[in-house]
């Protein structure tokens, strides 16, 4: 969508003169021949930068310079005729962001919008990378079902198709989405992402498309909408199954038109957004039982990706542990390293809240625990009583090939020994038997290795 840019100056030929040079560089562009019908129509239109006559019969340019700086966040560029070194340093104190003279120079003219227009661009990308938290991180991962995720995000990112993304609670469908935008055509803006659980039902339409002044109790500005902002990006709808019916329907006549209105405004606004959309919820269910619409879900559903548990890929732990612990060490909790036999258990865990769960428990342990290596019985004291899993069958490939000869041959033992008295339910002399080891070494090594026996 091309800028547009509000004109305000009391002399006709001046705005003839001025619209047409915005004309001819493709600009959209409205005229006001006082600064009161120009505050008028900032109340009313998208405008994106302000050209603004100083010497105005009424209200004159420094002071509409600071009501428009006061109500609106963009650009205003001062012109004159009769312009002083006093009056541009009181204009540029005000928040102008350049002042150029009469008779107007077209290039120098051009120049100052493109470069107003380009800060303002950045310090709105910068607000809004302020907001969404820290920079995302890869998908860490080598087992099939990891492998083929990232294959799906590599196949559709480059792509403006729509992307449901399904998954548990807390198995990352944000990074997910993250990961698609940050390879798409579009990464060069940010990403903006709305918690649809978290927003009231009433405030839906706001928060989505945005408000003028006025239009309901507590509306003392101008809002722009997440539509707006993620204009020529993605919008990332989190939680999408967790809408209500009532919004659902107005979120469909938006995503279906890319077209909508504010909340008690009256222009069309057009936006050019990439949607990407996240459940945990079987929404197939959902639409059964009544609660989501079917028409929404075919809309959202163009390509689908799911999210695994953590519990279907648990031979990835070792690494999103190491991933985990290297991020925490940037953060200042010190360097902590985990025992194979701790990592084994970590794998024999359920992990019912996924990656988020791991995260968590991780960052107490690195907190909690004074030595250097997390071994086995300090994962046990935080994990307590929780059911055990079947050990998963060591991938080789996956990570023994980053350790040393050492620790490779301390944690294949580990886990060997781990599957071997697991078969035969802790019983170590029949472990031994069929090991061939003699039984007292075998109790030894497993000590040594500290493997809890039942």
């Amino acid at each position: 969508m091309p800028d547009t840019i509000l004109i305000i100056d009391d002399e006709a030929a001046i705005r003839d003169s001025l619209a047409g040079i915005l004309a001819d560089e493709g600009f959209v562009f409205l005229t006001a021949a006082s600064a009161e019908e120009g505050l008028q129509l900032l109340e009313e239109k998208d405008v994106h930068l302000v050209l603004l006559d100083i010497w105005m019969p009424g209200m004159d340019g420094l002071e509409a310079l600071k009501l428009i700086k006061q109500r609106f966040s963009l650009p205003v560029v001062m012109i004159s005729g009769h312009g002083t070194i006093e009056t541009a340093v009181q204009a540029t104190r005000d928040g102008a962001f350049d002042f150029i003279e009469k008779p107007l120079s077209y290039d120098k003219t051009i120049l100052s919008i493109k470069k107003g227009l380009q800060l303002a661009r950045l310090e709105r990308e910068n607000q809004m990378l302020r907001e969404s938290g820290p920079a995302p991180v890869n998908i860490t991962g080598e087992s099939p079902l990891v492998v083929q995720l990232r294959q799906q995000i590599e196949r559709v990112a480059p792509t403006d198709a729509w992307v449901l993304i399904r998954g548990g609670h807390g198995t990352g469908k944000e990074l997910v989405a993250q990961t698609i935008h940050r390879l798409s055509r579009r990464a060069s803006r940010p990403m903006v992402a709305v918690n649809c659980a978290a927003i009231p039902e009433e405030l839906i339409e706001s928060e989505l498309f945005g408000h003028v002044k006025g239009a309901f109790t507590g509306a003392t500005d101008n809002k722009k909408g997440k539509f707006d902002q993620a204009d020529g990006s993605t919008l990332f709808l989190d939680e999408i199954g967790d809408m209500s019916l009532k919004s659902q329907a107005k979120v469909l006549r938006i995503l279906q038109e890319q077209k909508f209105e504010r909340v008690g405004g009256s222009q069309t606004i057009e936006v050019d957004v990439r949607v990407l959309a996240a459940t945990n919820k079987n929404l197939e269910e959902e639409i059964e039982k009544g609660t989501f619409r079917a028409d929404l879900f075919y809309r959202l559903n163009v390509v689908p990706i799911m999210v695994p548990d953590l519990v279907d890929r648990r031979e990835d732990i070792p690494l999103l542990v190491t991933d985990l612990v290297d991020q925490f060490s940037r953060k200042g909790l010190g360097g902590k390293r985990f025992s194979a036999s701790a990592l084994l258990l970590l794998q024999r865990h359920a992990w019912p809240g996924n990656v988020r769960e791991l995260r968590n428990l991780v960052e107490r342990l690195v907190i909690m625990t004074p030595k250097d290596e997390i071994d086995a019985e300090d994962v046990a004291l935080f994990l307590g009583k929780a059911p055990l899993l079947r050990p998963p069958s060591p991938p080789v490939a996956l990570f023994y090939r980053q350790l040393d000869y050492k620790e490779a041959r301390r944690r294949f033992e580990t886990e060997y020994l781990l599957a071997r008295l697991e078969e035969n339910d802790g019983n170590i002399s029949k472990t031994a038997e069929q090991i061939g080891m003699e039984r007292s070494h075998l109790h030894k090594k497993v000590k040594a290795l500290g493997i809890a026996v039942k």
